[in-house]
């Protein structure tokens, strides 16, 4: 069903087009990818409290996992945000057509459950959709966008996601800005994450990245994730069959979201999920757990934990890794990250082993192969194990023992100083098509 007729489209186009600047996101906001808690993967649309009040989408649920967050040392490895996500609203507007929390399960409203997480110290999500209805069947945010912008506002939202179920793809190039023009009306600063993009590849229409990185902080490309290690896969392979395009879409202030962080749950392997972890962190994408923060095992926890992943994934360049190698099961990502030194970047490496063989993989290449040339070498750690390895020349070999089934090893190689630089150079604009992230001299 069209979201409105033709006529409604060319005002909303000539609307933005003469807001001129003001139509573009310009929220400051997510200069480092977005990083806390969401409900849906592992919790889905469970309405049913009367007979799983521990597990239902309810105000219970998310001031719990609040007060974990902050308890557990997860706020003050960097998670912030607490989201809530679909099924969270009545079935009907009210009488002045405004958004209302389901009565039973949030009692207390939006607002003050939105204080309660501030209260903490951390940061309020929610989730709508541009549509008729949501994915799970409630209320669009379709002829409601100016209001339900200034609901948001009013209740205290820090982010918002609007997915895009029962939409025409071909109306998000224009729906998507407008409602977050409105955001940006209600002087709340809202991390604004869009589902534009994912909708119209689906569709064969190709996204129009530009308009996207102005009006979004984030937005999907892929599939929903699942809770298996075949779906990482997919989207692993996804983000690296296509990085071409994927890659120069992402800094600071706008990311590709390769959706969920599923560790800790039922469908993946320790080993795995330390895979999943290393590479969202070079992907730069955003770390947002869907997990049940009550009953995880305490070596789940410590990967999602990991500040030196986590300072990898957060890193203030933001520029997404890429997939550099891909050969019989053996894959190497590579992503530049702080600090600079000279003429060359840092960089943290992957390597992941998908082979099923049963046996361990041994992985050898030099630095420079890796595309580290600096020649007073690098200081190389490994970000799982916590060993040292010293400072490495690029001539040196380094060997790594992967093991099969989807495991990783991850490295970081700070570059070191030399002195033998006569002038200070200046950075020239990264080229994601260049497997060699570096600096070069005028």
């Amino acid at each position: 069903m069209a979201l409105w007729k033709s006529v409604g489209l060319w005002t909303v186009c000539v609307v933005l087009c003469l807001l001129g600047k003001i139509s573009g996101l310009d929220n400051g906001l997510a200069l480092t990818p977005p990083m806390g808690w969401l409900a849906w993967e592992r919790f889905r649309c469970n309405t049913d409290c009367k007979n799983d009040p521990d597990n239902c989408i309810s105000d219970r649920l998310f001031r719990t996992m609040t007060d974990i967050l902050v308890s557990e040392g997860y706020a003050a490895a960097g998670y912030e945000y607490i989201n809530v996500d679909d099924c969270w609203p009545e079935r009907e507007r009210d009488a002045r057509g405004r958004l209302v929390p389901d009565r039973e399960r949030f009692p207390y409203g939006m607002k003050s459950l939105a204080d309660y997480v501030h209260s903490k110290g951390l940061k309020f999500g929610i989730y709508e959709d541009y549509g008729n209805f949501t994915c799970a069947g409630y209320p669009g945010v379709v002829g409601h966008l100016s209001g339900d912008a200034a609901t948001f506002a009013a209740w205290g939202v820090d982010y918002v996601k609007l997915d895009g179920c029962y939409a025409l793809p071909a109306d998000m190039d224009f729906g998507y800005p407008e409602f977050g023009r409105q955001l940006n009306l209600t002087n709340r600063q809202m991390v604004y994450s869009c589902s534009w993009p994912v909708y119209q590849i689906y569709a064969g229409i190709q996204p129009n990245f530009s308009s996207i990185i102005e009006h979004c902080n984030l937005w999907r490309n892929f599939d929903d994730i699942q809770d298996s290690w075949a779906s990482v896969e997919s989207i692993i392979d996804y983000y690296g069959n296509h990085q071409d395009v994927i890659v120069p879409n992402a800094g600071p202030g706008h990311w590709n979201d390769p959706d969920m962080l599923i560790i800790g749950n039922f469908g993946l392997s320790y080993e795995q999920s330390k895979t999943q972890f290393a590479i969202w962190a070079i992907l730069a994408a955003p770390l947002l757990m869907s997990v049940d923060l009550r009953t995880i095992r305490p070596e789940y926890k410590a990967i999602l934990q990991n500040r030196k992943i986590i300072d990898v994934d957060q890193d203030p360049l933001g520029i997404q890794g890429r997939r550099i190698y891909k050969h019989r099961g053996i894959e190497i990502w590579s992503r530049p990250i702080l600090p600079i030194q000279g003429q060359y970047y840092s960089y943290a490496v992957a390597f992941v082993n998908r082979r099923t063989d049963g046996t361990p993989s041994d992985v050898a290449v030099t630095l420079r192969e890796l595309g580290l040339n600096n020649p007073a070498g690098y200081r190389v750690e490994d970000l799982y194990e916590d060993v040292d390895y010293g400072v490495l020349s690029p001539q040196t070999k380094i060997k790594v023992k992967v093991n099969p089934s989807g495991s990783v090893v991850i490295l970081r190689a700070d570059a070191q100083p030399s002195f033998a630089f006569n002038s200070i150079p200046t950075r020239t604009p990264y080229s994601p098509l260049n497997d060699v992230f570096r600096l070069t001299k005028k």
